[in-house]
């Protein structure tokens, strides 16, 4: 497998990850983690509210990874080929 497909790989195994996250975070809150105080409705929305936000940031900080991991992979990438380049160029007769 190249590169490129392990890198790839890997962004969908932190989308994966954040996905379960978030959908963890959203049955626990709404579970309300066996507190019944009385709030009712109101404390619940509020923590899916919250978790639902927490969710989102661990998303978009996972998006931000795997951007600068992909724009990363481009810049070996494009360094390699310039390598190639070079040998190919000595090489060849």
């Amino acid at each position: 497998m190249s590169d490129g497909g392990l890198k790839l790989g890997r962004v969908q195994r932190v989308w994966a990850v954040l996905v379960a996250l978030a959908i963890g975070v959203a049955g626990v809150t709404w579970a309300g983690c066996g507190d019944d105080d009385g709030g009712g409705a109101g404390s619940v929305q509020q923590g899916i509210d919250e978790g639902v936000e927490e969710a989102q940031k661990g998303i978009e900080k996972g998006k931000q990874r795997a951007q600068k991991g992909i724009e990363k992979g481009k810049e070996e990438a494009e360094r390699g080929i310039e390598e190639g380049e070079k040998y190919e160029g000595r090489y060849a007769q």
